[in-house]
């Protein structure tokens, strides 16, 4: 029962191997049978000729050849149970062969199932190649070359669309494919296209519609990103580079037709790895565009117009078509990373426009529509444009950073904050407008040529800042052109009317002269003069002397000055001590001048009261000597007057001691009597009497001796 049912299943395929390696196909063995050549399974084969048939242990095989040379395999059987023959009757004029099955040597079951499994692998691949099989892996693409066939490629056509001979434009996918058989097909298995992450392909195509004259890149055409070869052809896809790019990913390309230049096979191409890189704008920088393909610029225009919906030059083909024009383009690209065409855009990467704090910047736009003037009646001296229009534009750009395109734009800077323009030689301003301006060589009345530093503050408004670009072109005009043929004139004209020393001297006054001419001369051009400074007067050499010997001269009569004043109150300080020091003695003696004066004034008083009294005496004494006179006469009251004064005046009359005597003894009686007169008793005025004695032959009062 097993045998019979491994021998079923196992049979019939062996037979159908013997078959098609003998060169029958199926269809051969139907057409042979409907004949009746091949009676049945099981049955007879007849055939002219005979042959012997060659047993083994495992299968028994038998071959029929015929005139024409062809071969047959015919049935094998696999099993030593009588089997009725099988007879095949070919149509040709040889003899019939009949063939016999030869009995084969029973063998154990498991032998069946190997042996049958050894032949599948044996004549499996032998198989697939003579039914046309090929296998595509997952991660290949089949490209397809059909050997021969009736119909030629038309003329300037690489790629079959319709069964021509030559490379195919429709490639195999991964799978199983019957039917291209080795001699009429032939199949390259190439690796699938892969696009590295932040990375672009590139495209040349090999076939298709020739590029117009005026492009240089093929158009976009939709061929699910070049992997319908087909749809590129039929839809006019254009031989040569093309616009789309490939973006990160994997494609089934078909490279018959497509040429993919990743960064790896760029040096191949002649280009650098960088162009094959998703291209990134770094931040605080924009990227001024340059398109290689597109219309023409129109005369008279340096850059092409804004072109909207090409998602930053990505979507060429939108670019294209809505009338984008090679060249530089007025649009700018912002920071971020784009997949851009190396072949059609170049960008360069500027940074940004700065306005720094306390500037602003006028901008001169050399692109745009219309030149309307806005300024306005009053200014007459340039024109002012509206924001986006061609010229000087009205609205200056405040504080910050902005995306300009720097091909097509100029940026003034202006600054709004007070400035100084030195004109000296000496230092400069971090602005650099005065860098070339030096100190003014000026003539004076007097003949003498001298030097003179002038410092000039000015102050340009935020909304007058346009105006004085559109008059003079830049900040460096302004100072080249107006401010220094200012300052310059009217110091230059000043000089003549006043000497060197003027100058020197009442600098103060030249000063302010100049600052109201200069205001004055610069409100016409919209800027504002703050003050002018005279800086360093250089006069002469030989002036210099001159005053210098002048000024010493006068210093030291200063000097001269100051001393004398020190010494004078040097002096007044000593007096000062000194007063100081015998206040006290001052206050005293000021004190006793001021009593003296009042004693005196006293004694004055004093005096003549005693005056007077003494008049009224005198008249009284007079009247009483006149009235003593009249009663006792003349001599008489005179006699009596004498002897009355006598009297009060203790006149001694009488002397105190007499000495008389004679024979030499007068001289002792005198002493003695001096002597005693000497112990007599004083009476002092106050009516008090005291001793007096005499010593030494002086008079000496005995209290005072005491």
């Amino acid at each position: 029962m097993t045998k019979r049912l491994i021998r079923r299943i196992i049979s019939p395929s062996i037979s159908l191997l013997a078959v098609l390696l003998a060169g029958i196909t199926p269809a051969h063995s139907e057409a042979l049978r409907s004949r009746g050549d091949i009676n049945s399974v099981g049955g007879s084969i007849n055939h002219p000729q005979q042959r012997d048939i060659y047993g083994s242990s495992v299968l028994n095989r038998f071959i029929v050849t015929d005139t024409a040379g062809w071969a047959v395999t015919g049935l094998l059987s696999m099993s030593n149970d009588p089997v009725e023959p099988v007879s095949l009757t070919l149509p040709t004029r040889q003899p019939e062969i009949q063939l016999m099955q030869v009995p084969l040597p029973s063998l154990a079951i498991w032998v069946y199932p190997i042996g049958g499994i050894v032949l599948i692998l044996f004549f499996l691949p032998h198989i697939g190649w003579i039914a046309g099989l090929i296998v595509i892996g997952e991660r290949e693409v089949g490209i397809v070359t059909k050997k021969f066939s009736a119909k030629s490629l038309p003329a300037g056509r690489l790629l079959a669309l319709n069964g021509e001979a030559g490379l195919q434009a429709d490639t195999l996918p991964p799978g199983w494919h019957f039917g291209y058989f080795p001699w009429q097909y032939s199949v390259q298995k190439v690796p699938v296209v892969v696009i590295p992450q932040d990375e672009i392909g590139l495209i040349v195509a090999n076939d298709g519609a020739a590029i117009p004259p005026e492009r240089i890149l093929g158009k976009v055409v939709g061929c699910d990103n070049f992997q319908d070869a087909r749809q590129f052809l039929s839809k006019g896809g254009e031989k040569g580079r093309q616009l789309a790019v490939l973006t990160t990913g994997t494609y089934r390309i078909n490279t018959a037709l497509f040429q993919v230049i990743t960064s790896s096979t760029a040096a191949t191409h002649g280009m650098a790895p960088a162009q094959l890189k998703v291209y990134t704008v770094n931040p605080d920088r924009v990227g001024i565009i340059t398109t290689l393909d597109g219309t023409p610029i129109e005369a008279g225009e340096i850059a092409g117009p804004v072109v909207s919906g090409h998602d930053n030059f990505q979507n060429v083909q939108t670019f294209m078509a809505r009338g984008g024009r090679r060249g530089l383009q007025e649009q700018v690209m912002l920071s971020g990373s784009w997949n851009l065409n190396p072949w059609f855009v170049q960008v360069e990467q500027v940074p940004m426009t700065e306005v720094p704090i306390g500037y602003v910047g006028v901008v001169i736009s050399y692109v745009g529509k219309s030149h309307e003037d806005v300024s306005g009646e009053s200014f007459t001296h340039g024109n002012l444009v509206n924001r986006g229009d061609k010229g000087v534009w009205i609205e200056p750009l405040h504080t910050g950073k902005h995306p300009l395109n720097s091909k097509i734009m100029k940026v003034e800077l202006v600054p709004t904050t007070n400035i100084v323009i030195n004109f000296t030689s000496r230092f400069k301003g971090e602005h650099g407008y005065d860098s070339s301006l030096a100190a003014l060589q000026l003539l004076s009345f007097d003949g003498f040529t001298f030097d003179l530093e002038v410092f000039q503050v000015i102050h340009v408004g935020a909304m007058d800042a346009p105006k004085v670009i559109s008059r003079l072109g830049s900040m460096q005009n302004l100072v080249d052109q107006v401010l220094r043929p200012i300052v310059g004139n009217y110091f230059r004209n000043s000089a003549q009317e006043y000497t060197v020393l003027d100058f020197l001297v009442a600098r103060s006054e030249r000063q302010a002269e100049a600052a109201e001419y200069v205001r004055q001369a610069l409100r016409t051009y919209d800027v504002q003069a703050v003050d002018t400074l005279i800086g360093l007067i250089s006069p002469p050499p030989e002036l210099m002397q001159t005053l210098t010997a002048r000024k010493i001269a006068e210093e030291e009569e200063k000097t001269y000055v100051t001393q004398r004043i020190a010494q004078t109150q040097r002096q007044e300080l000593v007096r000062e001590t000194a007063l100081a020091d015998i206040q006290k003695e001052v206050v005293t003696a000021e004190e006793g001048v001021k009593i003296a004066k009042l004693q005196a004034a006293a004694a004055v008083e004093q005096a003549n009261g005693e005056a007077e009294s003494i008049r009224l005496t005198g008249d009284a004494k007079a009247d009483a000597y006149g009235a003593g006179v009249s009663a006792l006469g003349s001599q008489a009251y005179t006699a009596l007057q004498l002897m009355q004064v006598i009297g009060d005046r203790q006149v001694r009359v009488v002397p105190d001691v007499a000495v008389s005597g004679s024979n030499g003894s007068g001289l002792l009686d005198a002493m003695m009597g001096m002597l005693l007169w000497n112990q007599t008793p004083v009476v002092q005025e106050n009516g008090d009497s005291h001793e007096s004695m005499v010593v030494n032959g002086h008079l000496i009062d005995e209290s005072e001796a005491s």
